[in-house]
């Protein structure tokens, strides 16, 4: 007899899956900032699309895409940032984080988003069409192989000035 693994259902959030998600990102980043983070960002009215993985009834997984200020040369760009993003410990590196990054690049376009903005993992984002090249333009608190860019919408990141803004529910002072 062959086992499976319970399905996963990404899906977006319910007020009833607040303390969930904030337990959820306390047990995956080991400590309060993320959720902290993400309280800030809800308060703020700046998120974009909160997505989570849901196994058996249990949030095993969070992603949080935000409204990012972003302007390049003198257009702004309808940028989102994707943080954080969290997968229960003894779920991880089973796909669910993959699983709530396409549904939400596949979501993000419909809400108005034409570009996507991330500091992670240069061996996971990639895969999804992220680029450190698409970023390069960006002036911000981050550079380097880890800042990565996607365009949802093709040309939204083109130009020769870019700069974005994180808001201040990030917390990296001004």
């Amino acid at each position: 007899m062959v086992e499976r693994a319970p399905a996963i259902l990404i899906r977006s959030e319910a007020p009833s899956d607040i303390v969930a998600i904030n337990a959820l990102n306390r047990l995956a980043f080991g400590g309060p900032g993320e959720w902290q983070i993400v309280a800030r960002l809800r308060q703020a009215k700046l998120i974009a699309l909160s997505l989570v993985a849901e196994e058996q009834d249990r949030i095993v997984g969070h992603i949080l895409f935000s409204w990012l200020p972003t302007r390049i040369d003198s257009r702004d760009v309808a940028a989102v940032a994707l943080a954080p993003m969290a997968v229960h410990p003894d779920r991880q590196r089973r796909g669910i984080g993959s699983l709530m990054v396409r549904e939400g690049l596949k979501l993000l376009p419909t809400l108005g988003a034409s570009a996507v903005i991330v500091l992670g993992h240069p061996d996971f984002y990639p895969r999804f069409g992220f680029s450190p090249e698409r970023a390069r333009n960006l002036a911000g608190p981050f550079s380097g192989e880890a800042f990565m860019a996607l365009e949802l919408e093709p040309g939204a990141l083109r130009g020769e000035n870019g700069k974005v803004t994180y808001p201040a529910a990030f917390g990296l002072g001004s």
